[in-house]
């Protein structure tokens, strides 16, 4: 924790003030400076603090998950497809990050969420609810908006936006919630 002093004139006195600045954001970079995604951390579903540069050399595929989405079912198969694919044979990761800002359709806590992952076999990395958008965002996911924005935009629309990431942590393709995650098989491959 940073404490910054200002001096504040009011009248004939000066008022002393102390700030406390967070580092960054529970350990984030700022996300305008960030290089890498390796400049940041992120909250396991269990609460663990987990550094992103542990993804150091792994290509990675981060997304916004919901469990009660219309795409669900697909995605949470087929983002398992890819990595029984690819985790072991090319060190694929996927990241994946619950979010209930679309239509309420991510509403339970860490403990429900984990329990429908556990009941949809989930073998990738899931992290604690976070928001995506807004003044709440999480600085990971304001880093790669900026990185690669959308096409009416770069705010994330819907549940399932899908972030590629090279083995240097730099943001190299976006994908909207309409590409299901075997689409992906032939962009992920340019990056092993």
């Amino acid at each position: 924790m940073l404490v910054l002093r200002f001096v504040v004139p009011v009248g004939f006195v000066h008022v002393v003030r102390n700030f406390a600045v967070s580092a960054a954001m529970s350990g984030n970079a700022d996300y305008k400076s960030a290089t890498s995604i390796y400049d940041f951390t992120a909250n396991s579903i269990r609460g663990e603090e987990v550094p992103l540069s542990k993804y150091e050399g792994h290509v990675c595929l981060i997304v916004n998950v919901a469990s009660k989405c219309g795409l669900t079912a697909t995605n949470y198969k087929e983002l398992n497809e890819l990595y029984d694919e690819y985790a072991e044979s090319k060190g694929l990761r996927i990241l994946a990050f619950p979010c209930n800002q679309f239509n309420g359709q991510e509403p339970g806590n860490s403990e429900e969420i984990c329990s429908f992952a556990e009941r949809q076999k989930v073998k990738f990395d899931l992290f604690e609810k976070i928001d995506v958008n807004g003044d709440k965002t999480h600085p990971l996911w304001s880093y790669l908006k900026k990185e690669q924005g959308g096409l009416l935009g770069n705010f994330i629309k819907w549940n399932f936006t899908k972030f590629i990431v090279n083995k240097e942590g730099k943001v190299v393709e976006r994908h909207g919630p309409n590409v299901d995650p075997h689409k992906l098989k032939s962009s992920l491959e340019k990056y092993f």
